[in-house]
């Protein structure tokens, strides 16, 4: 008979604890499931939140050291930290700005313990954090710098189209420059090999947008292609990277070039990311490559003026990215295991 495949423990920090973290984990609790969600989050915010949203809750407190375990209907495995200051929904406070780094770090040190098999990302309102007088410019930054890694990749996933990027949030002016054989290596490199080892996939084919209109158009709309991308993707090629491209990206993004392909590679955020947030806005996963552990993230913002409604259907609150999010999660730790 077949190994039994053992459960998994996902951590889950709700973020910007005004915003509608909270209210997507109760949610999403509301069905049973084959692994442990936890909730890195303050306790007493999950219950009156729950009582907002006129939704039951269990909360589970969570020993780490034991072996996680599936749960049940409108149950949520919870690991309590506390707020600095009462939170209102729909109200930012930057006095919990500290609160919602506690819990990032608590879910990064318990992935790197191997205490939880994967995290996953609620919303988080940035500027608050700044207000708070704290440098910060994002998960994926803050992620790269507490794990130690200099280059991590951006990648957004949805049903049937999978799309990372070799710069992410820049000036459209500086990305020119940022887009070098070094950048585009590593890039490809991190991308490679976790579809491979994070995603299952033996041997990926990764189709590459050119920088400019029409992939440069032989030099006549711009040299990086010429001098940059092509002499980069044949060195790939010698290490065995299945690289497609440059294409022009107005018509890579169609069905005779993607239906056999595993990812694109765009070469900035607004090449890539409307074609994927259009196919699947609120069915898609924001994901982290290169990173020792595995995050994945919802790929909308905090909602504030959603946060807190009774839920019903018409309440405007969905779900749907944060259960794409968390079976990207579990996918990812399922091959990490076999790797």
């Amino acid at each position: 008979m077949p190994e039994k495949t053992p459960t998994k423990r996902l951590i889950y920090t709700p973020g910007e604890p005004a915003g509608i973290g909270p209210d997507l984990a109760i949610i999403h609790a509301q069905q049973a499931s084959d692994y442990e969600l936890v909730a890195i989050a303050d306790s007493e915010l999950i219950q009156a939140r729950a009582e907002q949203l006129k939704l039951p809750i269990t909360l589970k407190p969570i020993e780490l050291a034991k072996a996680p375990q599936k749960l049940g209907e409108k149950e949520l495995g919870i690991i309590h930290i506390p707020t600095a200051a009462p939170v209102v929904a729909g109200e930012l406070n930057k006095a919990n700005a500290h609160y919602v780094l506690n819990c990032l770090d608590t879910a990064i040190s318990t992935c790197q313990k191997n205490q939880a098999q994967a995290m996953v990302t609620g919303p988080i309102q940035k500027s608050v954090i700044n207000d708070d007088g704290i440098s910060f410019s994002g998960h994926t930054e803050y992620l790269a710098e507490k794990t130690g890694r200099n280059r991590v990749v951006m990648m957004l996933a949805t049903t049937g189209l999978k799309v990372a990027l070799v710069t992410t949030h820049l000036p459209l002016k500086d990305v020119a420059n940022a887009v070098n054989e070094q950048s585009l290596t590593e890039v490809t490199e991190i991308l490679h090999h976790d579809l491979q080892y994070k995603f299952g996939i033996k041997e990926p084919k990764i189709l590459v947008c050119g920088l400019n209109p029409h992939a440069g158009e032989g030099g006549h709309l711009g040299m990086e292609e010429i001098n940059i991308i092509i002499p980069t993707l044949k060195k790939l090629s010698q290490k065995n990277i299945h690289c497609i491209g440059p294409l022009p990206a107005d018509t890579l993004f169609t069905p005779k070039h993607l239906e056999n392909a595993d990812c694109v590679l765009a070469m900035y955020h607004d090449q890539g990311l409307p074609v994927l947030k259009y196919k699947g806005f609120g069915n898609a996963a924001n994901i982290t490559l290169g990173l020792p552990i595995i995050r994945t993230s919802v790929d909308h913002g905090t909602a504030l003026d959603l946060a807190g409604k009774p839920y019903d259907n018409n309440s405007g609150i969905d779900a749907g990215s944060l259960n794409t999010a968390i079976a990207y999660a579990q996918q990812m730790a399922s091959n990490s295991l076999n790797a």
